[in-house]
């Protein structure tokens, strides 16, 4: 069966950033919904589209086609008495939006001083050309309920979330 729109993919991947360095893999494959839902990269998912099982290919995604460029603006100085000890660069928090409509934004602290925490939004991967490595295990169509959805069920959906939170920590290639 042919990747086309509205069908199931099961895939492995791979991403390194431009320079081949480590950046995740899959430990177990990944399903997604094609065709527009974004489920995956849209560049990711042009490759894809009409291919089969089996198919394996390699890209470099520029910024724009991955996690976005990054946004000094999506950084802010906070003071570090708003904060629980212990503090360290790295961790990350749930921050509120100051529009409800809006989803909330993962903050990663990227300094520290005794005073100040300074808080990014960015993703992790802003910024960052990225090589992403695929391989197709599967395709099937997709069910009433999963169109219905957008996004899959099944026995790899490990992230069934209604899109207000998200509190596990694998990564969505969104």
């Amino acid at each position: 069966m042919k990747i086309t729109k509205n069908s199931v993919v099961t895939l492995k991947y791979k991403l390194t950033d431009a320079q081949g360095e480590f950046i995740e893999e899959t430990e177990e494959p990944v399903e997604y919904l094609h065709g527009g839902y974004d489920g995956i990269f849209p560049r990711v998912e042009a490759a894809l589209e009409g291919q089969e099982k089996g198919f394996k290919t390699s890209m470099q995604l520029e910024p724009q086609d991955a996690f976005g460029e990054y946004d000094a603006e999506q950084v802010r100085v906070e003071a570090r008495s708003k904060f629980p000890e212990p503090l360290e660069v790295g961790m990350r928090f749930e921050g509120v939006p100051e529009d409800e409509e809006e989803d909330s934004e993962i903050l990663t602290i990227t300094d520290l001083t005794d005073e100040t925490v300074v808080l990014d939004a960015n993703h992790p991967l802003a910024g960052i050309a990225l090589r992403f490595s695929a391989e197709v295990l599967d395709v099937r169509e997709a069910t009433a309920e999963e169109l219905e959805h957008g996004h899959v069920h099944g026995e790899h959906d490990h992230h069934h979330h209604d899109h207000d939170h998200d509190d596990d920590d694998e990564p969505h290639l969104h």
